[in-house]
């Protein structure tokens, strides 16, 4: 069994990325030396509890920790200030100490959620990620990202705060449903995009084994994902520079989340969405060529992905969504937006009349 380690290195909140096949058995092995406090409370959902949460919970007590157990609703639309308390409740109510650890099993939203109350109880304590979902290893369980949802926008709540450790289990990918494998691939097409057109050209020829999740390629797919995110996020942590570039596509996305409700579509299917706005927009500017444009679009089609935005809502309610992104910088909608594969730069001088254009271009008919 491969199993590879990538430090993320920040200074003295530098942690291992451990990634590889049936690593939930030896769970509690891999954090007793990590971890001082024996207390854990371990946070997951209705849909990853059932399969993993007894896996995890034996390992853990093997080990020597003492756990409790908070298993919330599977879903987007239950990322907010209602369920976070649940969290916070459970960790008081069983008198948790500041040396205990908020073990997140899931996915992104669970993990969001866990780091989120981890940053604030007692001003902070332990957190561990154990992602259970493609979108959640290669990209929300690194990088200390962590927050909920506002009902006006996505994500708009929340901290940095890096986790102790990050457990990747390859085999947890083979119980996800085709949607959300597929959600999870469009964070995967977005580093070829950005960063690596070597790894562009592998997606491209590669998506069959992907989709069949063949394990060697599961590992050295998360292996590059986690290997460009950690060395974006070493160079900047808080989002002032560079790490912006890991959001092509998610302003666009983020919107058609907000305007259709969360949930209805996964964040994958949104960015994946956003990316083909992106690179329409990038052409409208002359940044990229259509050709350019036609093999991000057909990647996405290959990875059984949408390519074209719901038409329930006009490119002015787009904006007015986009308006209220974080990301927004002195009243100007920042956008990332992709030259030649392997490229991008961050952008906050766009006319709004071509962002509409951008809009409407891949909206259905």
């Amino acid at each position: 069994m491969t199993i590879k380690t990538l430090p993320l290195l920040l200074g003295d909140r530098s942690y291992d990325i451990v990634i590889g096949a049936n690593l939930l058995e030896s769970l509690g092995e891999r954090l007793q030396p990590l971890l001082l406090g024996r207390q854990i409370c371990v946070v997951s959902n209705k849909t990853v509890a059932p399969i993993y949460l007894a896996q995890v919970i034996d390992s853990l007590h093997s080990s020597g920790f003492s756990t409790v157990e908070i298993i919330l609703p599977d879903g987007e639309n239950y990322k907010n200030w209602e369920y976070l308390a649940k969290i916070f409740d459970a960790f008081i109510e069983n008198s948790f100490e500041r040396s205990a650890t908020i073990l997140a099993l899931g996915g992104g939203v669970v993990g969001d959620m866990s780091g989120y109350a981890a940053a604030s109880l007692l001003r902070g304590v332990n957190f561990v990620q154990v992602p259970t979902t493609l979108l959640s290893q290669v990209d929300a369980s690194v990088g200390g990202k962590t927050g909920i949802n506002h009902p006006l926008g996505k994500n708009l709540i929340g901290a940095f705060y890096q986790p102790k450790m990050v457990v990747m289990d390859t085999e947890t990918l083979k119980t996800l449903s085709p949607r959300d494998f597929s959600s999870g691939l469009a964070e995967v097409i977005k580093y070829g995009i950005i960063w690596d057109a070597d790894f562009f050209s592998y997606l491209e020829k590669n998506m069959p084994a992907i989709l069949k999740k063949d394990a060697a390629t599961l590992t050295h797919l998360l292996y590059t994902c986690c290997s460009i995110k950690a060395d974006v996020v070493a160079q900047d942590e808080r989002e002032t520079g560079t790490r912006a570039l890991l959001n092509l596509g998610h302003t666009f996305g983020h919107a058609i989340e907000t305007l259709a409700g969360y949930g209805n579509i996964l964040h994958g299917e949104g960015v994946a969405i956003g990316m083909i706005m992106a690179a329409q927009l990038a052409q409208i500017r002359g940044l990229c060529d259509q050709q350019t444009v036609e093999r991000i679009k057909q990647l996405i089609k290959n990875a059984n992905l949408p390519v074209s935005a719901p038409n329930h809502f006009s490119p002015d309610d787009y904006l007015k969504a986009m308006g209220r992104d974080k990301k927004v910088s002195a009243g100007k909608i920042r956008v990332i937006l992709n030259g030649k594969i392997g490229q991008a730069k961050i952008y906050s001088d766009i006319p709004h009349s071509q962002i509409k254009q951008a809009i409407a271009a891949h909206s259905e008919e």
